[in-house]
């Protein structure tokens, strides 16, 4: 059985939070949130806490305890982006983006194996 949790419009680019997500893919639940909860930027904070979403999500239903889980898929997506303009030189002005990120959150108990 899987479980599930989303995180929407997450103000961190999605390029900079998908280097701290390629270290806890695969690994398990436990590991995640501790090596997270020692990671020295903020930006850590909204993955921890979107993987603490799915383990509380699998405790409720399923009655599955942190320890007896893998993270099996964690995936950083684009969402929409804000531009707006800035003053540049030679009266120009220059587009700004500010981009937003969701975090999509899937795990699974570690005895079962998939079948892919």
């Amino acid at each position: 059985m899987q479980f599930k949790a989303i995180a929407k419009y997450i103000r961190y680019s999605p390029y900079k939070l998908r280097q701290i997500v390629d270290v806890v893919r695969g690994k398990k639940v436990q590991y995640a949130l501790d090596w997270l909860a020692v990671y020295p930027a903020l930006k850590a904070t909204p993955i921890k806490k979107a993987i603490e979403s799915a383990a509380a999500n699998a405790k409720d239903l399923s009655q599955i305890e942190v320890s007896d889980l893998k993270i099996s898929e964690i995936r950083i997506d684009n969402g929409p982006f804000h531009k707006y303009f800035k003053p540049s030189a030679m009266g120009r002005s220059s587009i700004q983006r500010n981009r937003l990120s969701h975090i999509i959150v899937i795990l699974e108990p570690i005895n079962i194996v998939s079948a892919k």
